[in-house]
């Protein structure tokens, strides 16, 4: 897609900003209904830019800046409402507890509270056109599979994609269609400027001269894989082959980030381990006193490379015979407090913060029989938590599902392809917010 993968958040960033500085502009004119002089403006701008700093990342946390949040325009005020709560309570803290310049903004504070919210509401609600407003490109999809379809739809009824498909030809019929007559006639009649096409399906082959010949028309081609990558945040397994892992997936190392990596997991995970200390006597106490029971479980999973590791958890169950969550461990498992023991195979090495979620050994063994390339998620460290919990809330747990399975190692691959710093720090983030929200992950 000719769209930019960060055009649209840092426009929706922009946009924030300028609502913001606005905002406050207005707090100072409606706090005297005088139009307040650059001095006093600035006075304020810098305690309050500090703010805003802040306030954007909770933006982000919640999601503010997917791209999938111009479609949920249901939804929207609800989140911005929470946003603004939470937002509230860190300006009153800022301006309160840590008193910045001398500046005590009580009434002023108050104005921009009410004033950045309604603004905001409009311009989420409403400014969305300005982006949606770009001139869409028409065009050809050749492609096979359900992704494909999918992409299709998804597409086209989605109005803030640039891109618009006007027809589909399955690349498993091409022995039975007039290329020239049913396809290239359509481009030229109906101005298609755009083709994207799966260019590693061996198929494809008896078309490449055609569709070589069209690049002098002016006719764009994107690979499938990137449209689709970039819309989902996750790779088509029914459209990937040995090529594609061989050209994207490397299990070699990198200096900078396997540094900052395991910086971030000792750093993070000490003081998150130390905290947890405070739950443990609670949850020790709770667990024995409704069944005298033991307090932990240990459990082997499959690591990096293949290789056995040992986890703990707090017990949630009554016993391996049973299996039946106990109603303590029902509490343990939806506030996620049951892997907190996990932070300490964090400290060891075993596990990182972020990284495909380890499975058990018999689920491996099944999955690798089921699933084409699921051995590949084991190239990397296992972790704590990942982009396919933080975008696959349904993925299987204990059980075996060799459906939910496969949607969660299609995230399980963006990852190993994508994989930053950056996107770390998001999946964190990310994890961060579902835990107080209490979710689950």
């Amino acid at each position: 897609m000719s769209t930019s993968k960060y055009k649209e958040p840092l426009l929706l960033l922009t946009g924030d900003l300028i609502v913001l500085i606005a905002s406050l502009w207005l707090s100072l004119f409606f706090r005297s209904f005088e139009f307040p002089g650059s001095s006093l403006f600035f006075e304020h701008l810098a305690p309050f830019g500090v703010l805003f700093v802040l306030w954007g990342i909770v933006y982000y946390i919640a999601g503010l800046y997917d791209k999938h949040i111009l479609v949920l325009r249901s939804q929207l005020l609800g989140i911005l409402f929470n946003t603004q709560v939470v937002n509230s309570f860190i300006a009153v803290l800022f301006f309160y507890l840590i008193p910045f310049a001398g500046i005590t903004p009580k009434t002023i504070l108050l104005f921009f509270l009410i004033i950045s919210f309604g603004l905001l509401a409009l311009w989420r609600m409403y400014g969305r056109t300005l982006i949606g407003s770009r001139r869409k490109e028409l065009a050809l999809l050749i492609g096979s599979g359900e992704e494909s379809r999918q992409l299709w739809r998804v597409v086209n009824t989605n109005k803030n994609y640039n891109l618009k498909f006007h027809s589909m030809v399955d690349i498993e019929s091409l022995g039975t269609i007039d290329f020239d007559e049913e396809v290239i006639r359509t481009v030229y009649s109906n101005n298609i400027t755009t083709i994207v096409v799966d260019l590693k399906n061996d198929k494809i082959a008896t078309i490449l001269p055609k569709l070589y010949n069209l690049i002098f028309f002016k006719i764009k081609f994107i690979d499938i894989y990137r449209v689709y990558e970039d819309i989902f945040d996750r790779i088509p397994l029914s459209l990937v082959g040995y090529s594609w892992f061989l050209e994207n997936i490397s299990s070699s190392t990198h200096i900078g980030y396997d540094f900052l990596k395991r910086l971030m997991d000792i750093v993070v995970g000490t003081v998150a381990a130390l905290v947890s200390l405070l739950f443990y006597p609670f949850v020790i106490i709770a667990i024995y006193l409704e069944d005298r029971g033991p307090i932990f479980i240990f459990q082997e999973r499959i690591g990096r490379g293949n290789t056995l590791i040992r986890i703990a958890k707090f017990r949630t169950m009554n016993n391996p015979i049973d299996k039946q969550i106990t109603k303590v461990g029902s509490f343990l498992r939806a506030t996620r407090i049951d892997e907190l023991p996990q932070l300490w195979s964090i400290l060891a090495g075993s596990l990182s913060l972020v990284g495909p979620r380890p499975e058990l050994p018999a689920l491996v063994q099944h999955y690798e029989k089921e699933i084409p390339y699921y051995s590949v998620r084991h190239l990397i460290k296992p972790g704590l938590s990942g982009w396919a919990q933080i975008k696959d809330y349904n993925a299987p747990r204990v059980v075996a599902d060799v459906q939910k399975t496969k949607s969660k190692l299609s995230y399980d691959l963006y990852y190993l392809k994508n994989r930053s710093f950056i996107l770390d720090l998001k999946i964190a983030l990310r994890t961060l917010k579902t835990l107080l929200s209490r979710s689950g992950v």
